[in-house]
């Protein structure tokens, strides 16, 4: 018989999003009310299980944050026990080591009977990696990507879409009045959910994605075609990941203490140029950035990451443990942790909103 849960600790990696902070009130007040657990709070993600730094997460703890951006806990996005950067070299380049027993000590130490991990596929990777030492877990879906393995959608998404459509938006009758092409570079990595959807939304004339290569000629034939029928401008939505037909996707920096070292951006400017030099038209191009991570959630978001949270704490109550709660066909399941571990759900070029688009007259740049 496995041991009762008694306390639970809380941790959130990856990048932060609007709503994690509903996932952990909801959580917390689910945990303390329903079931008479202590809560914990694991500080700055796995690098807090690794460091051994924690706090206790009262009712109180939990209240009024319904509606705050980010996350009360702080998170990491470096600290992958399996492979987490210990100093550096001769040669400056970073030395990893597997901290895994380090952190399942701290985790023991703790008195922690479990964990409600929340991430993306880079954290749920890193709860893999605990599981298989012995720490019961259950995962949250969080990324503004939308790109997490057998769920319809994550919490954040829908709140980066509003603030990305947003912006779009108001570029608009910038491009208009200056009848030029306007790029506005979408977060993303290798998945284009959120550029798809806020270049629908938004109407945009060209939408890019990582999953389509484009051709400079179409997209130039795309604002061409706009001239002749009386436009004299052209907004593009694109995410950070999009590239060529021809060639890599463009890298900003690469990190070399993260196990994700390579982050991408600049394609947007890289673009414009060369769109002002095929065309004639001129360019500007608008990066969104970390915009997209800020800010309150929107309604939808609180309440998808409320039921998540209330999902998971029931996950462990039930005794399911190492799954991630997901959605699928409207309703609330779970899938193991290790389905979804390094790996990414990416868009079907040949999809319904793929077709839709295209169908009222957006180009995919192919």
């Amino acid at each position: 018989m496995s041991k009762p849960i008694k306390r639970i600790g809380i941790l959130t990696g990856g990048g932060d999003c609007p709503g994690i902070n509903a996932v952990i009130r909801a959580v917390v007040k689910t945990a303390i009310r329903d079931h008479k657990w202590e809560c914990v709070g694991i500080l700055d993600g796995f690098q807090g299980l690794i460091e051994n730094r924690m706090r206790p997460l009262e009712w109180t703890s939990a209240s009024n944050i319904l509606t705050r951006g980010g996350t009360i806990l702080g998170t990491s996005n470096k600290a992958n026990p399996a492979k987490y950067a210990v100093g550096m070299d001769a040669e400056g380049k970073p030395i990893f080591k597997d901290v895994r027993e380090q952190a399942y000590a701290n985790y023991e130490d703790n008195g922690l009977d479990a964990l409600v991990v929340i991430g993306g596929d880079g954290t749920m990777s890193c709860a893999a990696g605990m599981i298989e030492l012995g720490a019961r877990c259950v995962g949250v879906p969080k990324t503004i990507d939308n790109d997490l393995m057998h769920t319809h959608v994550t919490f954040g998404f829908q709140t980066a879409v509003e603030i990305a459509t947003e912006a779009l938006d108001r570029v608009h009758t910038t491009a208009a009045s200056h009848h030029r092409i306007l790029l506005v570079e979408l977060m993303g990595r290798n998945a284009g959910w959120l550029t798809l959807h806020a270049g629908l939304a938004s109407g945009s004339d060209v939408i890019l994605i990582p999953e389509i290569p484009y051709t400079l000629d179409r997209i130039c034939a795309a604002c061409e075609d706009r001239k002749k029928h009386g436009k004299y401008f052209t907004i593009i939505a694109i995410s950070e990941g999009a590239h060529p037909i021809d060639g890599k996707q463009t890298i900003s920096r690469v990190v070399t203490d993260s196990h994700e070292a390579i982050r991408l951006g600049g394609v947007a400017t890289l673009l414009s140029v060369e769109l002002e030099e095929a065309t004639g038209i001129e360019s500007r191009a608008v990066v969104l950035g970390h915009v997209q991570r800020g800010g309150t959630p929107c309604a939808a978001d609180r309440v998808l990451a409320t039921r998540f949270g209330h999902e998971a704490t029931e996950l462990l109550a039930k005794g399911k443990y190492n799954e991630l709660v997901v959605i699928q066909e409207g309703q609330l399941r779970s899938v193991p942790i290790s389905s979804v571990a390094n790996q990414q759900r990416l868009v079907d070029p040949k999809g319904d909103l793929v077709n839709i688009a295209r169908s009222v007259g957006t180009s995919m740049g192919d």
